[in-house]
């Protein structure tokens, strides 16, 4: 994990102590209801906190109104990072990050963040659905985290407030907004722009205030966010497709009987797909919506961009194990 000051220690403190007064625990029963907390950044209006009430329903209905899941949506609980550092003492039950966030905690997850990865839709579901997506799951046990499924985040592309990416060297002096993940700056300085870590929920008026020219995601965070109302060029070059990835505590998890386990893990199964589907329409509505706003959405040519990251590839396979796995997944059919 990466250090922190002595100020977001203290920080940190605080905010434990407070969830341990305002939860009580993570999960807790009351009147022979086991209630477990999730907490996330984004807004209400986007799929994927439309799959996890989804999830929330599938959970009681499975378990004949016994359990609960209680959802505090935009960062009431903290950053991904903050949710994720409180599911691992046990302070909060679940939690919805991005791989690029996860990787600080787990490197292993870097892999989904490398430029290109996927050749398309049903590679990646494969990967995320298969043998390889279950076992990085599995892997996430050793750091008090447990993987439930993913969610899927579509593709990553540039949006900025003054000009058009229409290839690398276009990004050349923009100050790009990245997630906190080594693979997404190392991308974004490849591509010749200077990148530039935000919190999420501080992105907006970050863009306002000029600190930063721009940032990248999928369309439905590009529209939920209203970041469209800032950023009137969108380029996509659909450079990474990092999934979410829905999380549970260790703690929490161990405390659930197996029966309960089972029904967590069958409705976060079923959300999924739900979500996959809601994704599709929900990318389609997006990108017709800030094309009506008055951005302006292109489709630059991929070759150029591809062939500035590549040596990330070289880089990244010096560690043997990441090697492997990215030969595994290259081999996916």
């Amino acid at each position: 994990m990466m250090p922190r000051s002595p100020i977001r220690q203290r920080g940190m403190i605080f905010l434990t102590l407070l969830m341990h007064l305002v939860l009580i625990q993570a999960c807790s029963p009351r009147k022979n209801v086991t209630v477990i907390k999730l907490g996330h950044g984004l807004d209400t209006t986007h799929p994927v906190h439309q799959a996890m009430t989804f999830m929330a329903r599938l959970l009681k209905e499975k378990s004949g109104g016994t359990m609960r899941i209680d959802i505090y949506p935009g960062q009431q609980l903290g950053t991904e990072r903050e949710c994720l550092e409180l599911l691992q003492i046990g302070s909060l039950g679940m939690t919805k990050v991005s791989s690029s966030v996860l990787e600080c905690f787990a490197p292993i997850f870097q892999v989904f963040g490398l430029p290109f990865l996927f050749r398309d839709e049903s590679h990646k579901f494969s990967v995320f659905e298969g043998a390889i997506g279950r076992d990085l799951l599995h892997e996430l046990e050793k750091y008090r985290l447990r993987g439930l499924c993913y969610y899927d985040a579509g593709s990553r592309s540039f949006y900025t407030k003054e000009q058009n990416i229409r290839r690398p060297e276009d990004l050349i002096g923009l100050k790009i907004r990245t997630q906190e993940s080594a693979c997404a700056i190392r991308i974004v300085n490849a591509l010749g722009g200077s990148a530039t870590p935000i919190s999420w929920g501080e992105l907006y008026t970050a863009l306002q205030q000029g600190i930063v020219d721009g940032a990248e995601n999928n369309p439905p965070s590009f529209y939920t966010s209203r970041h469209y109302e800032i950023c009137t060029f969108y380029s996509l070059d659909e450079h990474t497709a990092v999934p979410d990835v829905l999380l549970v505590s260790t703690t929490i998890w161990r405390a659930l009987t197996t029966r309960q386990r089972d029904w967590l893990q069958e409705a976060a199964d079923e959300s999924a797909q739900y979500q996959k589907k809601i994704w599709r329409k929900a990318t389609v509505e997006a990108l017709a919506a800030v094309r009506r706003a008055g951005v302006l959405v292109s489709y630059p040519d991929k070759k150029p961009f591809r062939e500035r990251v590549q040596p990330l590839y070289e880089r990244y396979s010096r560690n043997p194990e990441m090697k492997l796995l990215i030969e595994q997944i290259t081999a996916v059919r």
